[in-house]
């Protein structure tokens, strides 16, 4: 008589034989003895590929970019040489002199430190005056953001860069 723990497996119980893969129809006969390293290489090549990540060219989602988005990341990347964006001068605080001419043309590629030289040259400022610009009366841009870049942020409804300037420090 059999022991109860080595019963007939059934189909629903696990066991140490049920894990064994049944035994292939056809028998494997190698005539090669390079294939197996060949299959091994393979193996190991595809295990590789499956653990590295997707390119960005080989994205399905990056491929098919809506036609508006394709139009503003074209627009935004190259900006036209010769596109000229309209500054408004503004001034603040009792100290600014006005300008007699508030509206100039700059080029959109041309650094905020030419609007600085442009308003210092126009105001007949001293190497030793001080002048502040900030750009729509909130912040001081840095010297070397592009004048385009902030039209493009934070023109107005005139489609105008409004610069206001301050011989003392106006805000924050």
């Amino acid at each position: 008589m059999e022991p109860p723990h080595h019963r007939a497996s059934s189909s629903t119980s696990p066991s140490p034989a049920a894990a064994v893969a049944p035994a292939s129809p056809v028998p494997e006969t190698n005539p090669d003895p390079d294939s197996d390293s060949d299959s091994a290489a393979a193996a190991a090549a595809a295990e590789e590929e499956q653990q590295l990540p997707l390119t960005m060219s080989a994205s399905v989602v990056l491929a098919d970019l809506p036609r508006d988005a394709t139009a503003a990341l074209a627009s935004a990347a190259a900006p036209a040489p010769d596109r000229k964006v309209v500054v408004r001068f503004k001034p603040v605080g009792g100290a600014a002199p006005a300008l007699q001419q508030d509206l100039c043309k700059i080029t959109a590629t041309r650094r905020f430190e030419e609007v600085v030289r442009y308003l210092r040259r126009k105001l007949r400022c001293r190497d030793t005056d001080s002048v502040f610009l900030y750009v729509n009366s909130a912040f001081a841009p840095s010297l070397d953001e592009v004048v385009g870049n902030l039209h493009q942020c934070f023109k107005n409804a005139s489609d105008q860069l409004v610069v206001a300037y301050s011989m003392t420090p106006a805000f924050g």
